[in-house]
């Protein structure tokens, strides 16, 4: 149930992460929360199918460069997928540059708020359980057993 959840969640952690990026980075513009919704999801389809050509054919220079092409690769996904969105501006070299990292930063600190927040009802749900339950262990049937 909890995995199927985050088929879900995932556009919508994004989503939100991309309105944040708005606000903190000048020259990322987008125009309301449909918007980032959609965008959210080209970045998704950016990320599955563009990016690992891009990331394959710069591996080179990825590797000269001590891995900070990937930036470059990172920005060039993100501005590919602005350019399939109407309502998703990436303007300037900054936004280019540090939208993602930006955008990655912020779907990390959702994305474990909610897994706390899910991990927690876990937590409780498994304290309604019986608490005399007998458990048998492998190790515990052996010991009968002998």
């Amino acid at each position: 149930m909890i995995a199927k959840l985050g088929y879900f969640l995932n556009p919508l952690v994004t989503a939100l992460s991309l309105l944040i990026v708005d606000l903190v980075i000048p020259g990322v513009n987008i125009a309301n929360f449909p918007a980032a919704l959609i965008a959210a999801l080209a970045i998704g389809l950016v990320n599955t199918f563009v990016k690992p050509v891009l990331a394959l054919l710069s591996l080179p220079i990825t590797f000269v460069t001590l891995g900070f092409f990937s930036l470059v690769v990172n920005g060039i996904c993100f501005w590919l997928a602005a350019l399939f969105v109407p309502g998703f501006t990436v303007s300037g070299f900054l936004a280019f540059f540090l939208g993602p990292v930006v955008l990655s930063v912020a779907t990390t600190l959702i994305n474990n708020y909610f897994t706390a927040k899910i991990g927690d009802n876990q937590l409780d749900a498994s304290t309604t359980t019986p608490m005399n339950t007998p458990v048998n262990t492998p190790a515990e049937r052996t010991i009968d057993q002998a």
